[in-house]
């Protein structure tokens, strides 16, 4: 087995879903505390409540689900789910059309 493709399988990716509640002013200042935990540990959005982190192991996984534990706010539901990097390479992503806005002069004609 080559060294790249046992790499796939050390390589982690560390998913963090929630859904907080916001209701009060605390709560949001908690979700919004979260996020921003989040992304000082170095987690991207990927959705508004779905972020995502590239762990070069497992070991280095475990970090940073500890520090996600320890930033979870005190109300709401959150999830972790980790995947090889193998299986992150295997996500299908699909975005709709980009609408570009209709020209109106004909000298905007030309560069469309």
């Amino acid at each position: 087995m080559s060294e790249s493709r046992l790499n796939a399988y050390r390589i982690m990716w560390l998913f963090v879903f929630f859904d907080l509640p916001t209701q009060t002013k605390t709560e949001r200042r908690h979700a919004a505390q979260f996020r921003k935990a989040l992304e000082k540990d170095g987690f991207s959005m990927m959705q508004y409540s779905v972020y995502v982190r590239h762990c070069a192991s497992k070991e280095n996984m475990l970090v940073h689900m500890n520090r996600v534990r320890k930033s979870m706010p005190p109300a709401g539901y959150t999830s972790m789910l980790s995947v090889t990097d193998k299986q992150y390479g295997e996500i299908l992503n699909f975005w709709g059309k980009i609408e570009r806005a209709k020209p109106e002069t004909p000298q905007q004609l030309e560069f469309f």
